[in-house]
């Protein structure tokens, strides 16, 4: 499943190479493969790269949110051009129960341009995705720009909305049977099943 970011999160088009997300089985999960310009612009986390490194949302980052529209349950990743990654599981808007979880993440950069693989296990997606929606933050103070797969669209935007990745109403509908046919079943999460019974 291929996805290119080519508006900004308020809907206008992005001036430079869109950013590519690309969805493909792997072994127990979901490979998520990342293309995108390289602006170097905020300069890289003080984090080692390969681990978590929280509030990476301030930094140039790409990101992932795989939702269940019924449960508010989905789970977000982030992913850096310098390494760092986060990964975060929210129960509801904004509210998240568990985060810098471990991941497989490789980067390769150049001057311009640079691609990213991340290994998704099925544990970390909450019960049933049903939505979807990618992110894309790069630039530092006034230059900062947001760019989103799904915008809001331009006839709801209020004056002086600021951007808001977790507008679940905005995201769209997916499924993963879309990728590994139509008799698959996601495999439950031990990691989703102690969230449920926690509440």
């Amino acid at each position: 499943m291929d996805f290119k970011i080519e508006h900004t999160w308020d809907g206008f088009p992005v001036k430079h190479e869109p950013v590519f997300v690309r969805l493909r089985p792997g072994d127990g999960g979901v490979m998520m493969e990342v293309s995108a310009p390289f602006f170097n612009d905020p300069p890289a986390p003080p984090g080692e790269p390969g681990k978590p490194f929280n509030e990476l949302w301030d930094y140039e980052v790409v990101e992932a949110f795989f939702l269940n529209d019924i449960t508010e349950q989905y789970l977000e990743v982030e992913l850096c051009p310098h390494g760092q990654h986060l990964v975060l599981l929210l129960s509801g808007r904004r509210n998240v129960w568990k985060q810098e979880l471990a991941l497989s993440f490789k980067v390769s950069k150049e001057e311009t341009k640079w691609e990213g693989r991340a290994y998704l296990p099925w544990s970390y997606f909450p019960p049933n995705v049903t939505k979807f929606n990618s992110f894309a933050i790069h630039g530092s103070k006034d230059k900062r720009s947001y760019e989103a797969l799904y915008p809001v669209p331009q006839h709801e935007l209020q004056q002086g909305q600021k951007p808001d990745f977790h507008r679940l109403e905005y995201f769209k509908l997916f499924s993963f049977n879309t990728l590994l046919g139509e008799d698959w079943k996601q495999p439950e999460s031990d990691l989703w099943l102690i969230e449920r019974s926690d509440v």
